[in-house]
Formats: structure tokens, C-alpha cells, sequence
């Protein structure tokens, strides 16, 4: 079981692969762009178009101007 309550179901809408790291963007009630592992993308199976849930677990999330 998960502890992170910020989970947001969503669809795969994008992946760039880069060497080590996966930029993976999904649309649900959010449009969230994620940065894992190309590793963890690639043991996910991710394609677009895929199911998936997206979660948040920070301490915080901070946006100045």
C-alpha cells in the first residue's frame, strides 16, 4: 500500500527517453510531467496511451516569481 495521497489516474501522453533519464507526461484532472529513470520506464512497459497513476510524495512544492 501507498502512503502518498497526491495520486492523480491518468493516460501516458508523451515519453522522451534520454540516456539515463525518462521524461514521461500524463493528462488526467492534471497535465504532469515526470522525470524517471529510463530504467523504471522501461520495467513499467510505459507506452503512450497507457493507464497509469501518477503519484507526488514531497515534502513540499514551492513556485516564487
Amino acid at each position: 500500500m501507498l502512503s502518498a495521497r497526491n495520486q492523480f489516474k491518468g493516460i501516458v501522453k508523451s515519453i522522451t527517453l534520454g540516456g539515463v533519464m525518462a521524461e514521461v507526461v500524463t493528462v488526467g484532472p492534471l497535465e504532469i510531467v515526470s522525470a524517471i529513470t529510463r530504467t523504471s520506464s522501461e520495467s513499467l512497459g510505459l507506452k503512450v496511451g497507457d493507464e497509469v497513476r501518477t503519484i507526488v510524495k514531497s515534502t513540499e512544492v514551492l513556485i516564487d516569481k
